[in-house]
């Protein structure tokens, strides 16, 4: 069945799918070499068409593209096919019987579901939606592999509590599956020898780094999974001072990496700060940010200079050169930030870093958001805006929390509250102060204050930046969910006052709901990128399934002011709905397009980023 509803030619067009005199061997384990026979189109549309038809159903074989000239001056896309054709299918198969053949009859009708195929080449027609896993012996002798390939001792771990906690997280609600295996990494050529080992079983891989990750990234998958842990590739490799990089594996964490520096006494760090305990290849996989964002901007910025990736397929690839900038052709190491593991594994990253400044941290409180984030939004559009290196909301909820879990000396007024991060020189630090101070003022801040030391300033920032993993005091806390409510990006086709506005009534409108809901919750936030969390609590099943359809209404809510349903904390298998909503068919298509044509057989990270195809089986 063709994935592909279009008119396509003529009843009288066909297209014939023949394998060459290389196949003439057994199929199983040979690469098999297809062609496809010369097509005659009589229009354009005809080749628009027939790029559509082989692009929609051909690119799950991994095809080789040429791009040639008709004669209307229109390119028509051919291809080489290089199919795998290994499996039970083939098992059979005469080692002297000719190679299957079948012939594609293109009908003129809109839907070419009818589309006839015959011979043998449907069975390598499969696709990556409706992939064949290993069985449960599969499985078995893909462990004991393992252990072959691997030696030594706790590399390759099967207890069941170590299979159930690298499947699962505090962090998430969402559903959880134990692992198989869990694998210990310690090289990239460790991560090829598991990857060939998975392509071989048809056991399907999941990657864990620091596990961190709040919308369940590194949960095994249903029929078995092989976990790589990452923790132990934890190595910075090169510093270049001079150059302002480093290179590292994918298992260092961000915060090792600046404390490292800081040893050093290199007066560089690298900037980007998410959750504690992040590590870069997470950081990679989810396209991060943090506080830091409104400064130094998100993992899709240009931190990461390039990456040394594992492809499905075993091969191991490195993006780009350490240059700076680089016109030479596609960004691909774009490509893997917020892929989350679907399109290969990241073993090895080089990062820009920027300038340790010196820093001034202040609080301001505030009588509601709106007159907070308004504040704000004056702040940045400033000639002083530049100077904010972080600028962070906390509501009168998380305040209270904060006082209540003892976290300070002295209690915070209970209000909505701001807190100020200034970067630069003492004397831009001073100025900027000045202004900001005399801003949050003219907005109603009804007290403002600088941290009087280091040690106050370390204290006050710490509150905000670790505030949502803190334990809180609040008697009817059983458990948490911490989920991401969207973004509002700078970017909107509208003047500031409209994304103004956007921000408050997100803010406004969610803590309206959750209250009538009945749900205890609090919101923090990046307020100078427009990214708002919310904290959700609850005791039981019942008021679970409100905070979940809470969070629901507050992710369309974001969606609808043309916002985005995950800022920083990427899709997993919370946030797969609501894709299409945001990005479209079309674009999910083609990135669905990208995902089969690097891993056809759909074993890095299945269910996670795309849904999981019903169809899905595994083999008996």
């Amino acid at each position: 069945m063709f994935p592909l509803s279009a008119r396509v030619l003529t009843a009288r067009s066909y297209l014939a799918l023949r394998p060459t005199s290389r196949c003439n061997a057994a199929l199983r384990g040979c690469n098999s070499r297809y062609h496809y026979s010369t097509l005659r189109p009589t229009t354009q549309d005809d080749v628009l068409r027939i790029g559509k038809f082989v692009l929609g159903s051909l690119l799950t074989f991994g095809a080789s593209f040429y791009v040639l000239q008709s004669e209307y001056g229109l390119s028509i896309l051919t291809a080489r096919l290089e199919a795998t054709a290994t499996g039970p299918q083939f098992a059979s198969r005469s080692e002297h019987e000719d190679p299957p053949s079948a012939h594609f009859k293109i009908s003129d009708s809109e839907d070419l579901s009818g589309a006839s195929v015959t011979g043998g080449v449907s069975d390598v027609l499969r696709t990556p939606s409706t992939p064949t896993y290993g069985s449960p012996e599969d499985v078995g002798k893909a462990i004991e592999e393992l252990r072959e390939a691997l030696p030594g001792k706790n590399r390759i771990q099967t207890n069941p509590d170590t299979l159930q906690a690298h499947g699962s997280s505090a962090n998430s609600y969402h559903p959880s599956f134990a692992h198989s295996v869990v694998v210990m990494a310690h090289s990239t050529e460790d991560v090829v020898k598991v990857v060939n080992i998975s392509r071989k079983y048809r056991i399907p891989i999941v990657v864990s780094g620091g596990a961190t990750s709040l919308e369940g990234h590194f949960s095994g998958f249903p029929s078995g999974s092989i976990c790589i842990d990452m923790s132990a590739m934890n190595h910075i490799l090169e510093i270049n001072e001079g150059d302002g990089d480093l290179r590292c594996q994918s298992g260092a964490k961000w915060e090792d990496i600046n404390d490292t520096l800081k040893e050093k006494g290199i007066p560089l760090f690298f900037p980007l700060d998410p959750g504690p305990g992040a590590t870069i290849g997470g950081m990679i996989g989810t396209g991060c940010s943090g506080t830091n964002a409104v400064r130094y901007g998100t993992a899709k910025a240009e931190w990461f200079l390039n990456v040394t990736v594992v492809l499905p397929s075993g091969k191991v690839i490195k993006t780009r050169r350490r240059a700076r900038k680089s016109s030479a052709g596609f960004d691909t190491t774009k490509l893997f930030i917020g892929a989350e593991g679907t399109l290969g594994i990241v073993t090895e990253a080089t990062l820009r870093l920027a300038p340790r400044v010196p820093t001034k941290v202040a609080m301001a409180q505030f009588p509601n958001v709106e007159k907070a984030v308004g504040a704000v939004q004056q702040i940045l559009n400033t000639p002083y805006g530049p100077h904010i290196q972080c600028v962070e909301l906390l509501d009168d909820h998380m305040m209270a929390a904060i006082n209540a879990a003892g976290m300070v000396d002295a209690p915070y007024p209970v209000q909505d509250t701001l807190f100020f991060k200034l970067q630069g020189s003492p004397e831009s630090i001073r100025e900027t102060s000045n202004v900001v101070q005399e801003i949050v003022q003219s907005h109603g801040s009804t007290r403002f204050e600088f941290a009087a030391t280091e040690e106050e300033a370390d204290e006050m920032w710490q509150n905000r930046k670790y505030a949502s993993h803190r334990r809180f005091s609040w008697r009817d806390i059983v458990t948490m969910i911490y989920t991401m409510l969207g973004s509002i990006f700078n970017d909107l086709d509208a003047p500031w006052c409209k994304v103004l506005d956007y921000r408050c009534m997100l803010v406004y409108e969610t803590k309206e709901d959750l209250a009538k809901a009945g749900l205890k919750s609090t919101i923090v936030g990046h307020v100078g990128d427009g990214n708002f969390h919310a904290l959700i609590l609850f005791k039981d099943e019942e008021e679970l399934q409100s905070v979940s359809a809470a969070v629901h209404r507050l992710v369309h809510r974001a969606i609808d002011m043309d916002g985005t349903c995950t800022g920083e904390h990427g899709v997993g298998v919370g946030k797969t709905e609501y894709l299409v909503d945001e990005l479209g068919e079309d674009t999910m298509e083609l990135m669905k397009t990208i995902k089969n044509a690097i891993d056809p057989l759909n074993l890095f990270n299945p269910g996670k980023l795309y849904p999981v195809n019903s169809k899905d089986k595994t083999r008996e």
